[in-house]
């Protein structure tokens, strides 16, 4: 199956900077004067102050004006910061290389996205065979003036003549759909709103498509107001949205989100339903007939959320799924549709392996499965009985990812990157079983002056969890190093190794780039990540921590130069660890983070992380939670490195309310000279979709405070 006081008051308090040494400079900092309300609430018999409360409204003129102030001082000391320009040239060298998406068939088409390099968005290509020249679909940057219109997914009918997409303005996770024809160019009237966490699922009969909307938000909370209660609808070509039928909802339980996929043979809809953004999730299914929705009731598989259930392959009436029931690593299970009341009988097809099972695809007459060791890809192909067919030979320590397709397709295709090179994308014959290049990438960063390494960290329990470095080869331990340290730690996502310009450039500005597999992420299956969940979460700020200290024992570098940095849940991180140690970094960047822990449930889709985080509503959680919260646990009178907090003013995932209460608290107290700044970033979201131009910006920026930060000499580079 294929598959977001008075303006005047503020702005006086910009405050001046001298061209002068960090330190210097940090003492003539004068930040925007933040008021204070007196907001106090009761958390099961314990009174918590919420004195920036007001920040939280973002369409309020104060709120605005706050920003307006924050960005006016962070921009007067990146004005003072001699490495801001080479940086930036830098990196922008660098970002400047042709990037191609992996490739996908559909109707006799190949459908993959290329951006040239500087596009402010990739463009999606289209072309009758690989060695045909292609013809542009879609291209994005068509859609507005500065690139803040992105694509959020792109989904040919089965015959490849029309094109369902849908795009996000400004960062937002809210999307509009539209259907494109193919052969003209030109869109169809179709038009479909108030879209969010879902793609689009045609029908085989190309006459309509299932998506999951919620309801139109009320006026002014459409960036922060809760997501509840997604429905999966069907849109008929031809007809206005208001005539979409209601497939599926649940309107007993508002948490309940729909994703659809149909079979290849086009006779099944199978819905996954989500509680959360937790590992377990429901499974129902509807029959179509002759590939066309014609209605019906769907009927549960399962809905015991009791495990993952993935749909890959209907053979008959028994369905191929990835799953961990009874297997935390992952296996293959089949089981055979059962009839209405009756319980399905689970049978397994691919046993649980040592490793982590990520990934699997039906494609060709086999099962691709991929697996993480230590955090690095590993990918074994099955027969239809589950026996082992061959593995896939893989280059090295690095991260391979696509193998899309269908169950009759001779090929697919995948890419493999490091952490020195870029994405390689790959074909794959089926039959053969030979692999060979579609696109290799050039770029100016040359992966043959550098090295890279795993290693392995003892974390303050004894769990050991591997670290991926990379820097210049030839580096001295002497301990001089100036090193950047990223995690994330949550939700179930691994952190692999995978060249990125901002590691690129880092290490080309002679640092050291290193990534942690950390508890919570999914490196090592379902244990591993609730090791790091709800009353277990400081594992995850443990381990980040001894890879840190691990980096110093290593005369790597010294806490005067590691740096840590990380975004959203990563964000969080960051926040945590930082009030935990401060004294063991020398520099800190948070970014979109989740740094009011005991609030994060009242905005958007906030309520879905209660599964990783646990929740202040419930008495035991709310200790943890406030325990580890960055918000409320910055230490007045302890020395804080240079902070700066990275978030975006139409980040509707993870509101920039977070951002701002952390900022604004970390200005106010007592934590040193060093720089607090807050750089907010308008027009943009939570990182998806960003034009490369704010990419640029922002990445260039934060590795520019790092460098003065530091007193690293950055060389001028050709723009």
């Amino acid at each position: 199956m294929k598959l977001q006081r008075s303006t005047l008051a503020l702005l006086a308090t910009a405050g001046t900077l001298a061209l002068l040494s960090p330190a210097t400079q940090a003492q003539t900092l004068s930040y925007p004067a933040t008021r204070t309300v007196e907001q106090v609430d009761t958390y099961h018999g314990t009174r918590v102050p919420d004195p920036y409360r007001w920040l939280e409204d973002d369409n309020s003129a104060d709120t605005k004006a706050w920003v307006q102030a924050q960005n006016a001082v962070t921009e007067k000391f990146f004005a003072g910061v001699p490495q801001r320009l080479p940086t930036r040239q830098l990196y922008t060298t660098l970002f400047n290389y042709e990037r191609y998406g992996v490739p996908f068939e559909e109707g006799g088409r190949y459908f993959w996205t290329r951006n040239d390099g500087l596009q402010q968005q990739a463009v999606l290509y289209t072309a009758t065979a690989l060695n045909a020249k292609p013809t542009v679909a879609l291209d994005p940057n068509t859609l507005s003036k500065d690139g803040t219109v992105a694509l959020t997914g792109v989904v040919p009918s089965r015959d490849g003549k029309l094109l369902a997409y849908g795009v996000a303005k400004a960062g937002s996770d809210w999307q509009t759909w539209r259907v494109r024809d193919l052969a003209t160019g030109q869109d169809l009237p179709d038009l479909i709103d108030w879209v969010k966490f879902s793609s689009a699922t045609w029908t085989p009969d190309g006459k309509g498509f299932f998506y999951g909307r919620y309801e139109a938000p009320k006026p002014g909370e459409a960036l922060s107001g809760v997501n509840l209660f997604q429905k999966l609808y069907y849109h008929r070509l031809g007809t206005p949205q208001s005539a979409d039928v209601l497939v599926i909802d649940n309107p007993r339980e508002g948490k309940w989100g729909f994703g659809a996929s149909v079979s290849d043979d086009g006779r099944m809809l199978m819905i996954t339903v989500s509680n959360g953004t937790g590992r377990r999730n429901g499974l129902m299914f509807l029959p179509l007939k002759d590939g066309a929705y014609v209605g019906g009731t769907p009927q549960p598989l399962t809905l015991a959320f009791d495990a993952q259930y993935v749909p890959l392959h209907l053979n008959g009436e028994r369905l191929v799924l990835r799953s961990d029931r009874g297997a935390p690593n992952g296996a293959l299970l089949s089981v055979q549709l059962p009839a209405p009341g009756a319980e399905p009988v689970w049978q397994t097809l691919v046993p649980e392996a040592r490793d982590a099972l990520v990934g699997a695809s039906a494609v060709g007459g086999r099962y691709i499965l991929r697996y993480l060791r230590d955090a690095s890809t590993l990918v074994r192909l099955h027969r239809p009985d589950g026996s082992v067919d061959r593995e896939l030979p893989l280059p090295g320590v690095g991260t391979a990812g696509g193998f899309g397709g269908r169950w009759d397709d001779s090929e697919t295709f995948f890419s493999y990157t490091s952490l020195v090179t870029p994405a390689d994308v790959m074909r794959l014959d089926m039959k053969s079983g030979q692999t060979s290049v579609f696109q290799r990438p050039k770029t100016a960063f040359d992966p043959e002056q550098y090295e890279t390494r795993r290693a392995f960290v003892t974390s303050k329990d004894g769990t050991k969890f591997p670290i991926f470095i990379g820097h210049r080869k030839g580096l001295k331990l002497d301990g001089s190093n100036p090193t950047l340290l990223y995690g994330y730690g949550g939700f179930n996502v691994p952190t692999t190794p995978g060249y990125n310009v901002t590691a690129a450039a880092w290490m080309q500005m002679g640092g050291v780039y290193v990534t942690a597999a950390i508890r919570g992420g999914g490196e090592y299956g379902r244990a591993w990540h609730e090791a790091g969940t709800k009353l277990k979460k400081q594992n995850v700020f443990d381990d980040f921590i001894a890879a840190g200290e691990w980096l110093v024992a290593q005369k790597i570098t010294t806490p005067a130069k590691l740096a840590i940095n990380g975004g959203s849940n990563g964000g969080l991180l960051v926040g945590a660890v930082l009030n935990q140690r401060p004294e063991l970094f020398g520099a800190a960047v948070p970014a979109v983070g989740v740094m009011d822990m005991l609030r994060f449930h009242k905005f958007t889709i906030g309520w879905a992380w209660i599964s990783d985080y646990g929740s202040s509503d419930d008495a035991e959680q709310f200790k943890a939670l406030l325990a580890y919260s960055p918000l409320h646990n910055i230490q007045a009178g302890k020395k804080y490195p240079p902070v700066l907090v990275l978030t975006a003013d139409h980040d509707d995932r993870v509101v920039p309310a977070h951002s701002f209460k952390y900022a604004a608290a970390l200005q106010a107290a007592n934590t040193g000279p060093a720089p607090k700044l807050i750089r907010i970033e308008t027009n943009a979201g939570h990182g998806a979709g960003k034009p490369t131009s704010k990419i640029i910006e922002e990445r260039a920026d934060m590795l520019a405070f790092l460098a003065h930060t530091f007193g690293m000499k950055v060389a001028p580079s050709a723009p």
